[in-house]
Parts: C-alpha cells; structure tokens; sequence
C-alpha cells in the first residue's frame, strides 16, 4: 500500500519515503512508525502500541527515548514541527496522531514512462532519429559537465552562506537520591525534553537524544568525547537530589566547546512526594532556556 499525502508519498512495504518523487532517507524503524500513523490516520496510536509495532513485545529497549528519536526522525524528513505540526500531533502521555489528508493507494503500476533521451541529457521527441556525427556527442557531453560544474559550485557557495542550525545533545538525567523508586520516572524526563524541544522545529535546531554515550553513568560522560560523536554545540544535562529533606531537580545547559555553564535551573519537590507534572515543567523551563541561550544564534524558520 502507498500513501499519498501533500507531495510525500510513502510504500508501506519497501517503507520508501518520496517527496515529489525524488527518496527521502529515512532509518527502518522511524519508518516502521511513519506506515502505522498512516495507516491509523486520524486516530490516536498509543505510545505503547507504537512501540510493539517498531520494535514487538520481546525487544527491551528505553521505548520512550526510542519513540522520541523516530517521531523526532520522521519530522526531519518531513520537515514537520511539532510546534505548528502538519503532519504529526503529539498527544501529551497519550501518543501520536498523524493529521494530514492521507489518501490509500493500491500498488498499481503508476510509473511514467519518460521520453527517450539522447546523448548530454537532451529529450528525443518521438519518431526523432539520432545524429550520429562526432559533433554532436562529443559537444552534449562537454556542455553538460560544465552546467554540471557550474550548479555544484553555486550549490555550495549557497550552503557555505547558511548558517548551520545548533545541535543540542539531551543526556539521560541521573537519580541521585539513592531511592530507585525514582529511577524510570527521572529516566522518563529526559525523553519529555526530547520531544518538547524537537517540536521547535528541525530547520531551527536539531535534537540527539539517543546516542549511546549519552546513557552512560554520569561519571563516565566526557564532553569532549560527546561533542566529537555527536555533533553537539550543547548539551542539557539534569540531576534528582536530595535537599534537605525535599527533592530538587537541577538541571543545566552546557556549551560544549568550552564548557561553560550558560544556565541552571531547579525545581524542588517534597521529599516521597509525587513527581507528576515534573517532566512536563522540566521541558518548558529548559525549552525557555535553550530559546534564551541556543536559538538566537540558528537560522530562521
């Protein structure tokens, strides 16, 4: 089955995704996700019947840090916002709903046939007979590379004038009370962050979130080596504390390069108490401070 929406098209069996016709590169498993939001278009699919369907029901991996970095993929290559989204509606704890007009279409060959086309690229109107003197192939050939030539150059003096949007690494936020009932809700956080700041939009800012070495322990995290494999500018790190008597949860944004601190913040909560509400706080205050301190420097959107 292929679905057809605005100028995307996407074969829910070869899990191809096409803009306009020309592929658009998309990993196996944001593609998984991107063939059951279709074929559930307009309704909601939860976060847990995501999951079984990219990755089944003996896979055990961090499912929402997972599911965050596919929704986060496919709004790449949509160029979707999670913000103003068009494509892809993020339902706070619920799931997702793809919200587009998607139109079904059987796998019927619809391929257009191009007209033929003779030596340097030129289209051959119908009933045309080839010239075969050695002035013409030798002269389409040398006329291509050079228009080739000429828009490679332009191409990159173009990109070369563009700024390069900020990336912004999202650590794991560690539980530092020493009660490990707050492990997999202070684990969670970090994958609210995720999904908040990628709804800021991909041509504004891009967002890595599951990288390996942004899971390891705190005390093996090193920013020179976070920097290097992940092509961050900054990175958002946050610990659960104890303090006197209550908990609080600092959290901080880092410059990579030099590792400077550009901004901390803390949100206390009584000690045994409960921690709704905390991740989608978090998000907001560290979204608040990546706008402050990240985005003035990223190109428009």
């Amino acid at each position: 089955m292929t679905y057809v929406f605005g100028v995307f098209e996407f074969d829910a069996a070869s899990h191809e995704l096409r803009k306009s016709g020309r592929l658009i590169a998309l990993e196996p498993q944001p593609a998984r996700a991107l063939g059951l939001l279709l074929e559930r278009a307009g309704q909601t699919v939860s976060r847990e019947e995501l999951s079984a369907w990219v990755w089944g029901h003996d896979t055990h991996v961090d499912f929402n840090r997972g599911l965050a970095y596919c929704v986060s993929q496919i709004r790449s290559a949509l160029g979707d916002s999670g913000e103003s989204s068009r494509f892809i509606q993020t339902l706070p704890k619920r799931g997702f709903r793809f919200i587009a007009p998607a139109t079904p279409r059987d796998g019927a060959d619809t391929t257009t046939v191009a007209a033929p086309i003779v030596p340097g690229g030129c289209v051959q109107p119908t009933g045309w007979k080839a010239v075969s003197s050695r002035a013409v192939r030798v002269a389409f050939p040398v006329a291509g590379l050079l228009v080739l030539g000429a828009l490679v150059v332009a191409f990159s003096d173009r990109l070369d004038s563009q700024p390069r949007r900020p990336i912004v690494a999202v650590s794991i936020f560690d539980n530092e009370t020493g009660d490990s009932r707050y492990d997999r809700a202070v684990h969670a956080l970090s994958d609210t962050v995720v999904d908040r700041l990628t709804s800021l939009g991909p041509n504004r800012i891009g967002i890595v979130g599951n990288a390996a070495i942004l899971r390891m322990p705190r005390n093996e995290r090193d920013l020179d080596r976070i920097e290097a494999q992940t092509g961050a500018s900054h990175l958002i790190l946050a610990q659960l504390q104890p303090s006197n008597g209550d908990l609080t949860l600092l959290m901080h944004l880092i410059r990579l390069d030099d590792g400077t601190h550009l901004w901390t913040r803390r949100i206390a909560r009584p000690a045994n108490g409960s921690l709704d509400g905390l991740d989608l706080e978090a998000a907001r205050m560290i979204e608040s401070g990546v706008r402050e301190h990240v985005l003035p420097a990223s190109p428009n959107p």
